[in-house]
């Protein structure tokens, strides 16, 4: 198996698309393209790339559902499965570095934790606020505290659960294995210099603007969709819901998303720097990294 990763921007889709054309399929390994109708604002692969490689793990789930990266993993494995038996290659593409671990190492299966738990941390949310309940999590898991992001309510409320209801942090679950047999694997990780990656950045939160962000977000909302669903706490995803209820200005909500999104990229950057055995390419240069990793597709069956 070989994988794509590295921060939002740096070009993996278009790479891995060039790299797996022929018979390689693509497993996707980022967190909100499993969603149906989030399809501008996480840069989902266009009609055309998915007419070219075949996509797995892609509109596999209603917006308003969980998506945990221990089903992802089951989920993935099970795809990956179907390829091989297909006598296809896989390539694993995606920016969720959990997500990746999971899949190759394992993770422990996290006891389910009561209902009433979850529901007394969301109304401890609403009366509290959100810097009383980050402040909780730093004195119970000050690692996962540290991951998340400004605003990410949706991990805060899961990181805050698990610690309670199993008494052990949720940083403590993820350095376990799941007890699954882990998969070999060779991994690529697209990269950027800090300047050029906060560019494009830039550049891309306009252009999903331009191709209707606002009203994608916008229809989501009007077919019933709750702004407290899963999907809509991701990046860009929640600003657009506040701006929508009067709470943001249009040109605030942009630059927020720009800011927002490149303290998503820096976190992805240091994830994948501390993981093991990845092999960094400069991504300036997509069709030499393309034909670097079709190359190895094409050695490794």
């Amino acid at each position: 198996m070989v994988a794509i990763v590295g921060a939002t921007a740096t070009g993996k889709t278009g790479v891995a698309v060039e790299a797996a054309a022929g018979d390689a399929e693509i497993v996707n390994a980022d967190a909100l393209q499993v969603y149906r109708g989030l399809d501008i604002g996480t840069a989902k692969p266009d009609p055309e790339q998915r007419r070219r490689v075949r996509h797995h793990l892609i509109d596999g789930l209603d917006p308003g559902e969980r998506f945990s990266a221990g089903e992802f993993a089951r989920r993935a494995r099970a795809a990956l499965e179907g390829v091989a038996g297909r006598g296809h290659a896989a390539l694993v593409v995606g920016g969720s570095g959990l997500y990746l671990r999971a899949l190759l190492r394992g993770l422990a299966e996290i006891p389910a934790v009561a209902d009433e738990l979850r529901d007394e941390l969301r109304h401890r949310l609403e009366r509290e606020g959100a810097a009383a309940l980050r402040a909780e999590l730093e004195r119970r898991d000050p690692q996962s505290a540290a991951r998340l992001a400004a605003g990410d309510h949706r991990r805060l409320l899961r990181a805050l659960e698990v610690a309670i209801g199993t008494g052990r942090p949720l940083s403590a679950w993820w350095s376990e294995s799941g007890g699954a047999a882990p998969i070999s694997a060779r991994i690529f990780g697209l990269t950027l210099p800090r300047a050029v990656l906060y560019d494009r950045i830039e550049q891309r939160v306009r252009d999903m603007i331009a191709r209707g962000w606002v009203d994608e977000v916008r229809g989501l909302l009007a077919g019933g969709l709750s702004p407290d669903a899963p999907a809509l706490q991701a990046i860009g995803y929640r600003q657009w819901v506040r701006h929508l209820h009067g709470q943001a200005s249009f040109d605030a909500t942009a630059a927020g998303i720009v800011t927002a999104t490149r303290r998503y990229a820096k976190r992805q950057e240091t994830w994948f720097r501390r993981e093991p055995g990845i092999e960094w390419l400069d991504a300036r240069d997509p069709t030499r990294v393309a034909a670097v990793i079709c190359a190895h597709l094409e050695t490794g069956r």
